[in-house]
């Protein structure tokens, strides 16, 4: 999993889902380690990857970036890709930017989980 710096708390599989739980700001000081433990879970060739941001208060452009490289790799390979759970002041950054057009985003991890794509 990744380093003491990364803010992924807990990654659990789900058949060929994987559930990443994430905490605490994703900024310039833990992006790389968030970045390097995403890239490891794509190397497990998942068939989806939810990321719960229900601990996630802060988000900067750096997590932001790995965020859209997640994606982009998911795609590669064929996967899909959701955030669940993403609050209130992490989602006017995804609003203003209009990645809220390119994620999947879903109010509850249930439904992150229930949907086909």
């Amino acid at each position: 999993m990744a380093d003491a710096s990364s803010p992924i708390r807990h990654i659990d599989w789900q058949d060929r889902t994987a559930v990443v739980t994430v905490a605490g700001d994703i900024d310039m000081a833990r992006s790389k380690a968030f970045q390097a433990a995403l890239a490891g879970l794509v190397d497990e060739n998942p068939q989806r990857i939810v990321i719960d941001l229900s601990g996630v208060e802060y988000m900067d452009s750096s997590g932001v970036a790995s965020l859209v490289k997640l994606h982009t790799q998911t795609k590669k390979i064929g996967a899909s890709m959701g955030l669940a759970q993403v609050g209130r002041r992490v989602m006017s950054i995804f609003e203003i930017m209009r990645l809220n057009q390119l994620f999947q985003i879903y109010d509850t991890l249930d439904d992150a989980l229930s949907s086909d794509s």
